[in-house]
C-alpha cells in the first residue's frame, strides 16, 4: 500500500528534494526551514538531526516538538487531494508539509504561508 511506503520513507530522503525544489525556483533553504519550523516546531538543529538519524516520516511527525495549532488553516489541493479532507492524520501532516513547500517554491509571501488566524 502506498501510504505504508510513505510512512516508512525517511525525512532524509524527502528533505534534499524539498531543498532542490525551492532552490530551483530561486528560494532558500532558510525559507524552507522557516516553514518546517512553523509546522513542526523543529528548529534548524532539529531538522538536521532528523535528516542525520534518518527517522521515518512517521517518526518525524511523532517526535515533532510542537505541531502548529493553526494547521487547520492549511487548505488547498496537493497531488489532486484537498488537504483539509485527508482523514489519516499522518498523511494529512505529510501533505501539509508538501503544501507549504510548494508555496515557498511558488514564491508566495512568507506572511501568507505562515498562516495566522484572523480575529
Amino acid at each position: 500500500m502506498a501510504s505504508d511506503r510513505i510512512r516508512r520513507m525517511t525525512f532524509a530522503t524527502i528533505y534534499p528534494l524539498y531543498v532542490q525544489k525551492v532552490e530551483r525556483k530561486g528560494h532558500t533553504t532558510e525559507e524552507l526551514d522557516t516553514v518546517l519550523t512553523w509546522l513542526t516546531g523543529y528548529d534548524g538543529a532539529g531538522i538536521q538531526a532528523a535528516v542525520a538519524d534518518e527517522r521515518t516520516l512517521e517518526e518525524f511527525f511523532a517526535q515533532a516538538p510542537t505541531m502548529n495549532p493553526h494547521t487547520d488553516l492549511i487548505t488547498g489541493v496537493i497531488c489532486g487531494v484537498r488537504v483539509e479532507e485527508i482523514e489519516d492524520p499522518l498523511m494529512q501532516q505529510i501533505r501539509w508539509m508538501d503544501k507549504l513547500v510548494d508555496e515557498v517554491a511558488r514564491g508566495k509571501r512568507m506572511t501568507s504561508i505562515l498562516r495566522t488566524p484572523v480575529g
